[in-house]
Formats: structure tokens, sequence, C-alpha cells
């Protein structure tokens, strides 16, 4: 790829060029990775140490919290030293690598969420078969899919991208290496690389997102047909998040690449992006797991152990 441009380094823009903002961007920023690096690591231990998660639901909770660590990390890190350094300069190599693990995180996340959604409808609508249906070599195939999809997918989009020439300006303007930034700043013809990401795209998210539409679909049948109000309230309460979180998640992840690249502001590219690269993963493990009481037990098990653990050593 690299005898393919004249570029060595890409200039990011960054999310602010005013200097009174970039130590309170900075915190702020701190505080969001830190939760995120605090929650999903700490889902992932729960998960793992706690017996009664060992299920299907939080095999799959496992792997998410796992991939929206991977995402963020991707990015975040990055943005707090440019922010704290006032350093946005990125080697070409790290730039196409950046873009390489967001694209195969992000695309996993995807295929997760629609596993999911499969996950619980086996749960709801055939209760009696859910031991048979969801066993544990289907769930780990199921994973290992979205993972091969995930970096294949990953794996297309970065050579369709760096095999462009970047022979001008280097100067991305965004606050990490994308998609429609990096089209906007080569000097090659982008219209058969903009058809590729356009369709292997859409073919993903359609895919994910039928999966979860219809799983959903019979998912609200059955609720509608149970008789107890109580039940019903209760399932529709966790059925909206997560549909509010995918929606959130689908949603900017379309807005940025389903259209072309003449169509973009940069400006509001960069409000969704930070939504689903640093928002979504923060946010993931309180919509989708602190809200369950098997992990609230989980997690107050572990602490009275550890509180136990250290009046042990005092």
């Amino acid at each position: 790829m690299g005898n393919s441009t004249e570029v060595a380094e890409f200039l990011l823009v960054g999310l602010t060029a005013d200097p009174g903002l970039q130590l309170p961007l900075f915190m702020i920023l701190f505080l969001v990775y830190l939760s995120t690096l605090l929650g999903n690591l700490g889902m992932d231990g729960l998960i793992l140490l706690d017996s009664r998660l060992h299920t299907p639901m939080y095999f799959f909770l496992s792997n998410l919290s796992l991939v929206d660590f991977g995402y963020s990390s991707a990015v975040t890190p990055k943005v707090m030293a440019g922010l704290l350094a006032e350093d946005n300069t990125m080697s070409y190599n790290a730039c196409a690598t950046q873009f390489f693990f967001f694209v195969a995180f992000i695309t996993v996340e995807s295929f997760l969420l629609a596993s999911m959604a499969y996950d619980r409808y086996a749960a709801v609508c055939e209760p009696l078969h859910y031991a048979s249906t969801m066993t544990t070599n289907k769930c780990v195939c199921l994973t290992t899919a979205c993972y091969v999809c995930g970096f294949l997918n990953s794996a297309i989009h970065t050579g369709n991208i760096f095999r462009l020439s970047f022979c001008g300006s280097n100067v991305v303007d965004h606050f990490f290496c994308d998609a429609p930034p990096l089209l906007a700043l080569s000097c090659s013809d982008s219209y058969v690389t903009e058809i590729v990401i356009f369709l292997v795209v859409g073919f993903n998210n359609l895919f994910a997102i039928l999966v979860i539409l219809v799983s959903y679909l019979f998912i609200f049948i059955t609720i509608l047909r149970m008789r107890s109000s109580e039940g019903r309230h209760k399932a529709f309460s966790t059925c909206a998040s997560h549909l509010t979180t995918v929606s959130i998640f689908y949603a900017s992840g379309i807005f940025m690449y389903l259209q072309p690249s003449s169509s973009h502001s940069m400006g509001s590219d960069k409000m969704a992006s930070v939504f689903y690269s640093m928002v979504i993963p923060m946010l993931n493990p309180l919509v989708y797991s602190l809200r369950n009481k098997e992990v609230k037990c989980a997690f107050k098990k572990a602490v009275e152990k550890t509180k136990s653990s250290v009046g042990f050593i005092f």
C-alpha cells in the first residue's frame, strides 16, 4: 500500500482547535474511556467468575463487552493524546491499522447484536426448546462467524480505501481515520471505492437489521399473548432499551456510510462518530446488563467477596 501514495503521514484535525476547550474535552474523554474500560472489562470479569452467568445470553454479552472495549480503544486514546500533547499526526500505516481494527470491531458488534436478538427470540418464543436450540456449539459458531465476517469486511474496506493515492493535502478533517474523510482527501477516482463501501455496508446492515426486526416481531407477538400484564410490561421495557441502543448504533452507521461523499458534512459526521465510537461502548454495559437482576446479584457478590478479602488481609 505504501507505493500507491506520496503521503507518509496524516494530520488529524481533531475534535476542536480551540485551546481553551482541549483540556475540558480531555477530562470528559478520560472519564468516558475509564467508564468504558471499567464497565466492559468489569462485565467480562463478572460473567467469567460467576457460574450463574454461564448462559448463552451472557456469553454474547461478554463478547459484546470485549468488542465495545476494542473499537473504543482503537479511537479514544489517540484522540485524548492529541488533546493533551497537541500532536495529531498519524503515520500512513498507523492510520490504516486504526481504520482496520475500528471497522472490524464495529462490524463484529453489528452481527453480535443480531445474534443476541436471535437468542432472545429463542428464549421468549421457544422457551421449552431453548436449551436444545442455543447449545454451546451453536453459540460458539455464531460468535466465531461474527468475528470472521467482521475482520473479512474490514480487510475488504481497508484494502479498498488504502489502494487509493493520497498525493495532495494530508489533513484529515476528522478525529480519527475513517472512510468519508479519507475518501474526500484522496486524489484518485473514488467512485468504485464508494460503490463497494455502499454495497458491502448496505448488505451487512440490511442482513443484521432484518434478523433483529424479524426476531423482535415474533417476540412482540409472543409478549402480546402473555396473560400477565406485569410480565408484558417487563418484557416491553427490556426490548425498548435494547432497541433504542440498536437504533442509535445503526442510525449513526447508516448516516455515516450509506451516502455519497458529496453529501457529507464533516461537522455532523464528527457528532455521529462520537456516538458510535465513544458513547455507545460506554452505555452498552448499562443498557444490556446492569439493569439485569442476575448481573446485580453477581456484582454484589463480587463486592462482598472483595470486602471480606480486604478485611482478612488487614
